[in-house]
């Protein structure tokens, strides 16, 4: 049995090198085709990469809805999950009908897209981008939800949600992430660019889309003003959360939402770099939150959950947009002065300014989207200078430290001052509109009663009312 076995064994070995014999003048001759189908692969895994790494962004949003849930009260739980599920809703049919052409139609004079609106002319290689940016483009109106929660009328926000996702957000994209010559930060024949010798650098999004969110809350917060008792005699009075359970287990969501956020921005299945990238991105997190921790600990006495986990959120912001130019060291360096900022800014938002943000999405995106743009020019690697030899994204010089000199540095202040301007200007005005016009906040009755009730008739815990009843 075991030599009949054998022998077909032999057998099937010559049938197959007379196979392979016959058919060598084929594959010889198909060294074009063996390179277009290798290209055509690589193609197809950067299609799926870029569908992963959106559906990790979209995920994200799963995480902003715990995270603001469980910082703020329960009687206002259904009326945070309804902006934030509405905010995705939106974001993906105006970024479908407005905001993708805004941002990456073709360009007039540096500013705006003007074509490509409803995707007309989309290709299978459009649509897969749009749907990578449009997650990220609902992401900057879920920072504004956060900041105003528990008072604003929620028509306000639906409005404003709109012209966040159609106006304010791909407006900028288009200056940042457009690739056209005249994109007025980025682009190689912009007046700014030119003038400063070297293109603004965002990798992910540190100004794009957390300072241009975390800006805009900060516009909405000083108009629709404090919920009632957080100030009593000029001091902030702390109004716990309903559920830190939620909180944290939001904040770990949207830490491995940023696996796509970053990871994905290098845009290529192919590229190695992403490793980096991703590496960079955790230890930025990881020592932020490491960082706040030990302040609340030494200042209170006690190591603060909420603030921790927002320490957490701060290092991933703020390493977003160097994550692609820097080393594991530097990514450290941004994570702790993250996580100083978060506890400084949080502090100064309540203490000096007097602003009620109920989940610190001011520090965490505002500012530390600001520190995340300034680090770039600190930090950055820079093409062509040592383990970022080969990675086409990340800046184009070295940043200060590394001996660039100073204009990468310069290029990203003017880009912290335009997304001070641009995302705290505009939303200013937008809301003063809104508010002459809807409303944007609601009475202090229906605040008190619980934007739950007044606003959508229900109660996300219903056992609440029969214990009432």
């Amino acid at each position: 049995m075991l030599k009949n076995v054998q022998k077909i064994g032999k057998l099937l070995i010559v049938i197959c090198m007379i196979l392979i014999a016959l058919s060598s003048p084929a594959l010889a001759a198909t060294v074009e085709e063996n390179a277009e189908a290798i290209e055509g692969l690589q193609t197809a895994l950067t299609f799926v990469w870029l569908l992963v790494a959106s559906g990790l962004v979209f995920f994200m949003h799963a995480g902003f809805s715990l995270v603001e849930t469980g910082l703020t009260r329960s009687k206002n739980t259904a009326n945070i999950l309804m902006k934030n599920f509405m905010t995705v809703v939106l974001g993906i049919l105006v970024y479908w009908a407005v905001g993708w052409g805004v941002m990456y139609g073709a360009d007039a004079a540096g500013l705006i897209g003007t074509d490509q609106f409803f995707l007309a002319g989309a290709d299978n290689a459009m649509w897969n981008s749009w749907f990578f940016q449009m997650v990220f483009a609902a992401t900057g109106a879920t920072i504004v939800s956060g900041a105003m929660a528990e008072r604003t009328n929620f028509k306000s926000y639906l409005v404003y949600c709109v012209l966040m996702v159609a106006v304010i957000y791909p407006v900028y994209g288009h200056w940042v992430w457009s690739g056209a010559d005249l994109a007025l930060l980025s682009g190689a024949e912009s007046p700014i660019v030119k003038a400063i010798g070297v293109a603004h650098h965002d990798f992910a999004g540190s100004g794009v889309v957390h300072s241009i969110g975390g800006y805009s809350a900060l516009a909405g917060v000083l108009l629709v003003g404090a919920r009632i008792g957080k100030f009593r005699d000029g001091k902030a009075v702390p109004i716990p959360g309903h559920n830190l359970t939620f909180a944290f287990l939001g904040t770990l969501i949207l830490a491995l939402g940023w696996i796509g956020f970053n990871g994905g921005s290098t845009l290529s299945g192919n590229d190695a770099y992403m490793n980096l990238v991703v590496v960079n991105t955790f230890l930025a997190g990881a020592v932020g939150a490491v960082t706040t921790m030990a302040i609340t600990w030494m200042k209170t006495g006690k190591p603060d959950p909420s603030l921790t986990a927002n320490g957490l959120l701060g290092g991933l912001v703020a390493v977003t947009a160097p994550c692609g130019s820097i080393s594991n060291w530097a990514a450290i360096a941004i994570g702790i002065v993250a996580g100083i900022i978060i506890y400084m800014g949080v502090m100064f938002n309540e203490n000096t300014l007097k602003l009620d943000d109920p989940v610190g999405a001011i520090a965490v995106h505002g500012y530390c989207g600001t520190w995340g743009l300034i680090s770039v020019g600190l930090f950055s690697i820079g093409i062509g200078n040592g383990i970022l030899a080969d990675a086409s994204y990340a800046a184009a010089v070295p940043g200060l430290f590394y001996g660039g000199g100073v204009s990468l540095l310069m290029i990203q202040l003017v880009a912290v001052a335009t997304t001070m301007i641009w995302g705290f200007g505009l939303s200013f005005i937008i809301f003063k509109i809104l508010d002459a016009v809807i409303g944007l906040r609601v009475s202090e009755e229906e605040e008190i009663m619980g934007l739950d009730i007044c606003e959508h008739g229900i109660r996300a815990y219903p056992e609440h009312l029969m214990r009432e009843e």
